[in-house]
């Protein structure tokens, strides 16, 4: 027997359907490439959403087609979200960080059709366009008056402007009603061997991501709110914060390239930002800023904090000193993104701050809609023990089946898709990461997990940065090599930091030695590349050696 129930299919269109009629005098406040804060609604927001969809039919763009962009966080961008989703499309949120031989190669992957982009990547785009097989037509995002001069754009064929092709349709459109496992978006991660590889995601997943991940135990959004996602809308489809504001109605606040300490701030004092969302570096920028300035803020209360792991230091410093509590999540590319928060159960109320602080520090337990478990060498699934540590495997209605055109094979083991990661989970539920395991520091047999060793680094008053590898050893196989950026004027020595780990850690556990660098690499989503670090330091001489 069946349920007597209308059968409406959960579809990304639905979403700003919903702004518009319930929320359609909510503000959505960008700053534009052009320079200046541009002030919009939901209600208008759909109205140029329908234009987009109508603007792509009429450059030959079927449902199905992939549509690319290279693009800040803006509202021109967000029109594109539902624009190209709604109409049965497949959004491409291209990483104008990528090498130009990397976004090349994702561009023709993909067979991308159009490609929308900001102005600041029209170098980018000069450097590309003559070399992709399949894009038709390129569409900057601006006015006719901000476009490139003449003799520049007749370099790339086929270049469109944005608010010409906008303005030109009537918005009279209806949103199509499809199967909910339709392809929506596509995004590429760099976290795998070899080539980036493609997760598309369908608009059932979208929708079921949207509404767990905004639920009070993770990001807590609500119409109440301001929210500003510092994490960029072509990295995981920023979290999925451009479909939960629209849902919740809660005011948008989009930073565009103003991503340093002043701009930030400046946005979320201005805009009364409630909640904000990026990865640990952003939020070392901001407040270094802050710091150097006596500034507080004035409205922000929580922050999620993901992408890589969040030092306790960094937690604690936003709470204490400026009244921000942080959710620590964690997830993946191939997770929609989000797969746990560290949101805190009845018997954590009435902890010390010092207890709480160990909660807030984890990764977070499963929300809703994810499943998660830990497995030894040899495939058996380990207790949830917060002792134990093991391959991190999850499953759920929102993470990836297989990788776009099956690259790689199948993923998954016993229907679960392991992770990458190693990880112990507690008898509460909350997960620890301890490392990738690409990372894993391997000492006489036994593991050593770098991040531990960053985070009690990270709570050096010198430090500004610390990334933590394997070095190689003649007796113990490898042991850990710390690389520090230190703090712009501060001082601190090799043997003071490893002074520093005394009475932290098993003994065994703290670093053979201490590299101080001028800049630690960081990838296309601000996380480090150890993998350039190892290889910088792959002959280093150990004084334990």
């Amino acid at each position: 027997m069946f349920g007597q129930m209308m059968q409406m299919p959960l579809l990304i269109s639905s979403l700003i359907v919903h702004a518009e009629r319930h929320h359609g005098d909510q503000e959505v406040v960008s700053r534009r490439v052009e320079g200046d804060i541009h002030r919009t609604t939901y209600r208008q927001i759909a109205r140029r959403s329908r234009q987009v969809a109508q603007a792509l039919a009429t450059l030959g763009v079927s449902p199905g087609d992939r549509v690319a962009t290279l693009a800040w966080n803006g509202y021109r961008h967000m029109e594109l979200y539902f624009g190209v989703s709604g109409s049965g499309a497949v959004l491409h949120t291209l990483n104008p960080r990528l090498h130009p031989d990397q976004v090349t190669y994702i561009a023709d992957h993909a067979e991308d059709q159009v490609l929308f982009f900001d102005m600041t990547f029209w170098p980018l785009i000069q450097a590309v366009a003559g070399r992709t097989k399949t894009i038709r037509h390129w569409v900057a995002m601006t006015d006719r008056a901000h476009m490139p001069p003449a003799d520049q754009a007749a370099k790339v064929g086929g270049l469109l402007c944005y608010e010409e092709l906008v303005e030109a349709q009537d918005g009279r459109y209806e949103w199509p009603r499809f199967d909910e496992n339709t392809a929506s978006s596509l995004c590429y991660t760099s976290g795998t061997t070899g080539n980036p590889k493609g997760v598309l995601y369908s608009h059932r997943s979208t929708l079921l991501h949207t509404l767990s991940a905004a639920l009070p135990d993770c990001l807590g959004v609500s119409a109440a709110d301001v929210v500003l996602p510092v994490v960029p809308m072509f990295h995981v489809n920023s979290w999925g914060i451009v479909y939960i504001a629209p849902m919740t109605g809660a005011k948008l606040v989009l930073p565009g390239a103003g991503l340093d300490g002043k701009s930030l701030y400046d946005l979320f004092e201005s805009e009364g930002v409630t909640i904000s969302a990026g990865v640990p570096t952003v939020w070392q920028g901001l407040l270094a800023y802050v710091d150097a300035n006596g500034l507080k803020f004035s409205t922000m209360r929580k922050s999620a904090i993901g992408g890589s792991a969040c030092p306790p230091a960094m937690i604690r410093k936003l709470l204490d000193e400026y009244g921000v509590y942080v959710i620590h999540a964690w997830g993946m590319t191939e997770m929609s993104p989000i797969g746990t928060a560290a949101a805190f159960k009845s018997q954590h109320v009435h902890q010390t701050p010092e207890q709480r602080l160990a909660v807030m520090s984890t990764q977070g337990r499963a929300v809703f809609g994810v499943d998660m478990k830990i497995v030894g060498t040899n495939g058996a699934e380990l207790p949830w023990d917060g002792k134990e540590a093991g391959d991190l495997h999850v499953r759920g209605p929102w993470i990836m089946a297989r990788y776009f055109k099956n690259e790689g094979g199948d993923p998954l083991q016993d229907d679960w898709f392991p992770t990458g990661d190693v990880a112990k989970i507690s008898p509460e539920g909350y997960m620890i990461i301890t490392d990738r395991s690409k990372d894993v520091i391997k000492s006489g047999g036994e593991w050593i997990g770098s991040i531990d060793l960053e985070n009690i680094a990270m709570a050096h008053p010198a430090v500004a940065m610390a990334a933590c590898i394997a070095a190689k050893h003649p007796k113990w196989d490898e042991r850990p090599l710390l690389v520090v950026m230190k703090k712009p004027g501060a001082e601190v020595t090799r043997d003071e930091l490893v002074a520093f780990y005394e009475g932290k850690i098993a003994k065994w556990w703290t670093p053979d030695d201490v590299v101080f660098v001028d800049a630690i690499p960081l990838g296309a989503t601000g996380k480090m590349q150890k993998i350039k670090l190892r290889e910088q330091f792959r002959d280093h001489k150990l004084p334990t050696a």
